[in-house]
C-alpha cells in the first residue's frame, strides 16, 4: 500500500492494539521514526516487519500518533465529508436536533473516530475544539464541510487557544471561521424543553456541559415535591431541571460569580426564579457551615484528576465531597454524583463512594448508574471514552 505520509515503525510485537483498532499509539511502541517529523504531521504506521496499520496524527508525547484510519485511505475532503455524514446519520437516529432539544455533540473526538476534534452545535452555531495539531490543521476542510452537510448551520466558532496551548501547541486565537452575512446567534437554545442562554465565547468548554443532558432529565423525574442542592452548579443546568420537575425549592451552590450571573438569566428565561435560591461560595465551604438536610443533593464537581499520577490526590478529594454530601441527605433521600475524571474508572468512583458511605454512616442503595448520553458515543475499541461516571443514590 503506497500513501504520501511519512512512515512510523513499530517495535516487534507492539501492533496488536491497532489490530484491535485501538487508535492510540504510544511512544514506547516506536522502533522508528523520521528525524523530520514535526507535530501535526499526517504519518502512517507500520508494523516491525512494514505491514500497514493506520493512518493518523504526529504529536510528541506519551500519545505519539493519534489514529484517524485503519483502512489506508488518503485523508482529504472526500474523507472527512463521509466522516461528518456518519456523526450525523448517528445524531438523526438520536432524534438530534429535535422539537425539545436543539443543542448536542455533533462530533465526539475518538468515540467518533475523529481523535482531537469536539464539535458541538448550539441551535444555529457549531463550536469546535481541536485537541493536536493534525485536527487543527483540517479546520479549513471541515469548514467547507459542515455548513454544506448541515443547511441549518449560520457560523462556526473555533473555541481551540486554550486547549491547544494546554498541550504546547501555540495557535491564533478563537474566532469565528465561518459566518453568513445575517448571522445572528440564537438568544437561546432548548434542551429538554427548557431554555437555555449559552456564552460558547466566554464560557467554559464550547460553552455548557451537554454530556449531563440526560442525567439533567432523570432529576427532573425526582424532583416533584423535593427540596434539592446543587452544588458545582456552572449556569444552573441541573437546577432548572430540578425546577422544571415541579421540585418545591432549589439552592445552588458555585465559587464563580460570572457562572451565577448565566444562572440568573436562565432562571429568568424560564420564570423559575421564584423557588430559587443561589449561593456564591466555596462547595465545600457551603457544605461544612450549613446545617439544612435535602430531599436530593447533586455533587457534579469539575475533573479531580485529568491525569494518572494525580489519581490519589481526587481519590481523597471525591471521598472527603461525597462523605460531606450524604451527611445532608435527609432519611430515604437521594444523591446524584458525578465523577467526570477521566484517571477514575467506573470501579474506583463505586469504591469511593463506598469508603463515603462508611465514614459518613449512612445507608446507601445504587438506583442508577449513569454516563454520558449517546451523542458522546463511546468506540467499542476506545473505552478511555467513557469519561463520564455516575450514580443514584438511595440515601436511608
Amino acid at each position: 500500500m503506497t500513501l504520501p505520509y511519512p512512515v512510523i515503525q513499530l517495535k516487534k510485537g507492539k501492533e496488536r492494539s491497532l489490530l484491535q483498532k485501538h487508535p492510540w499509539v504510544f511512544s514506547g511502541a516506536i522502533h522508528h521514526e523520521p528525524s523530520s517529523l514535526e507535530n501535526g504531521d499526517t504519518v502512517q504506521v507500520q508494523s516491525f516487519s512494514g505491514e500497514y496499520l493506520a493512518t493518523g496524527h504526529f504529536q510528541r508525547g506519551t500519545i505519539s500518533v493519534r489514529c484517524i484510519d485503519f483502512t489506508g485511505a488518503l485523508i482529504d475532503e472526500e474523507f472527512l465529508r463521509q466522516k461528518i455524514r456518519r456523526c450525523i446519520s448517528l445524531r438523526k437516529v438520536l432524534h438530534l436536533p429535535g422539537m425539545e432539544t436543539n443543542c448536542y455533540r455533533l462530533i465526539h473526538g475518538e468515540g467518533d473516530e475523529m481523535p482531537g476534534l469536539i464539535a458541538d452545535i448550539y441551535g444555529n452555531t457549531i463550536v469546535l475544539q481541536t485537541y493536536t495539531l493534525g485536527m487543527h490543521y483540517l479546520k479549513p476542510l471541515l469548514t467547507a464541510i459542515l455548513p454544506q452537510e448541515i443547511l441549518t448551520i449560520d457560523a462556526i466558532y473555533d473555541k481551540s487557544a486554550e486547549t491547544m496551548n494546554k498541550h504546547g501547541n501555540k495557535v491564533e486565537q478563537d474566532a469565528f471561521l465561518f459566518k453568513k452575512s445575517d448571522y445572528s446567534a440564537n438568544d437561546y437554545v432548548i434542551e429538554n424543553g427548557i431554555k437555555f442562554s449559552i456564552d460558547f465565547i466566554g464560557g467554559q468548554k464550547t460553552g455548557f456541559f451537554l454530556d449531563q443532558r440526560e442525567n439533567r432529565q432523570l432529576l427532573t423525574h425526582y424532583a416533584s415535591g423535593k427540596s434539592i442542592l446543587n452544588t458545582f452548579c456552572y449556569t444552573g443546568g441541573f437546577s432548572l431541571a430540578a425546577l422544571e420537575g415541579n421540585a418545591k425549592e432549589v439552592n445552588s451552590v458555585d465559587s464563580s460569580a460570572k457562572a451565577m450571573e448565566g444562572l440568573e438569566k436562565n432562571l429568568l428565561l424560564n420564570n423559575f426564579s421564584a423557588r430559587h435560591t443561589s449561593h456564591t461560595t466555596d462547595v465545600m465551604s457551603f457544605l461544612k457551615t450549613t446545617e439544612e438536610k435535602y430531599d436530593i443533593l447533586v455533587l457534579d464537581p469539575p475533573a479531580f484528576a485529568k491525569h494518572l499520577n494525580q489519581t490519589s490526590n481526587a481519590m481523597i478529594g471525591y471521598r472527603n465531597l461525597n462523605t460531606e454530601g450524604l451527611k445532608h441527605i435527609e432519611s430515604g433521600g437521594l444523591l446524584f454524583t458525578f465523577s467526570c475524571s477521566q484517571a477514575i474508572d467506573k470501579e474506583l468512583f463505586r469504591k469511593i463512594i463506598f469508603q463515603s458511605a462508611l465514614q459518613a454512616k449512612r445507608e446507601v442503595k445504587i438506583l442508577h448508574q449513569l454516563s454520558q448520553p449517546p451523542d458522546h458515543p463511546v468506540s467499542i475499541y476506545h473505552p478511555e471514552a467513557e469519561y463520564l461516571k455516575g450514580f443514584v443514590l438511595l440515601v436511608i
